[in-house]
Order: C-alpha cells, then sequence, then structure tokens
C-alpha cells in the first residue's frame, strides 16, 4: 500500500473503534495501536488541554458513555501534506450522536512512520458551527 492510501486508512479506521451502541463498547485496544507512545491530544474544549492517549480513553469514558448511547464517527474529507516519514493531515468527520443527532468536526493529526507504519503522534480537533463551517475542500 503506498503512503497516501496507508494514512487514509488509518484515519478512517481510527474513528471505527470508537463505535458503540447499546450491549456494545468501544474497541480501546484497537485504537490505542493508532498512536505513538506519548502521543498528545487536544480536544476542541476551551481552554485548551492535552490528554494522553489514557486520558482520553479515560474521559470518553467517564464522560461521553454517560450520556451518549450510542457514538458513531466516519472519516470524510482528507487533505495529506507528507515528506519521508512525516505526514500532517487535515480530516473532516461526521458524528452520529444518540443515533440522531449529526455534527462534524475538524482533525489535525501530525503522523510518524515508524518501522514501515504510519502512527499518530498528535491530534487536536474543533468542532464545526455555522461561524466555524466545513471547509469546501474537506467535504
Amino acid at each position: 500500500m503506498d503512503d497516501e492510501s496507508a494514512i487514509r486508512a488509518l484515519i478512517a479506521e481510527h474513528f471505527e473503534a470508537m463505535r458503540w451502541e447499546p450491549g456494545t463498547d468501544p474497541d480501546w485496544g484497537r485504537f490505542r495501536k493508532d498512536f505513538l507512545p506519548d502521543a498528545q491530544l487536544f480536544g476542541a474544549a476551551q481552554p485548551v488541554q492535552m490528554r494522553t492517549v489514557e486520558g482520553f480513553i479515560e474521559r470518553m469514558e467517564s464522560i461521553a458513555r454517560k450520556n451518549l448511547y450510542t457514538f458513531e464517527e466516519h472519516a470524510q474529507g482528507m487533505k495529506i501534506l507528507s515528506f519521508g516519514n512525516v505526514a500532517v493531515v487535515l480530516a473532516m468527520s461526521e458524528m452520529l450522536e444518540n443515533g440522531e443527532e449529526e455534527n462534524h468536526d475538524i482533525s489535525g493529526y501530525l503522523l510518524m512512520k515508524s518501522d514501515g507504519r504510519w502512527l499518530i503522534a498528535a491530534h487536536a480537533w474543533d468542532q464545526a458551527s455555522d461561524d466555524k463551517p466545513i471547509p469546501e475542500d474537506l467535504r
């Protein structure tokens, strides 16, 4: 698989591990495998707080899953810049919460290729809204 295809697959599959519905749990083991050790995650909430992968999972388990009985997220449009073992990605995602509430966000990723595999070194995101619309080139 070429680098661009591998990166697109990583980002797309990354979100599938976070899917849940009544009677099922997210696949956090699969989710963890997408990240380098000590990767950093920066959510949309203000003020910005850095979380580790474990801190992100803990927050999702303690807050999000209490309020959301179903969750799924799918990558849509993507822009990739890469050079050698470094890549930067902007990706638009569509989220379906509780089976009906559709939201979108834009994620920025810093990826590193290690032993022939692309992994996430950092992930930051922000919610799309009327005052922060989705860029046309990510639709």
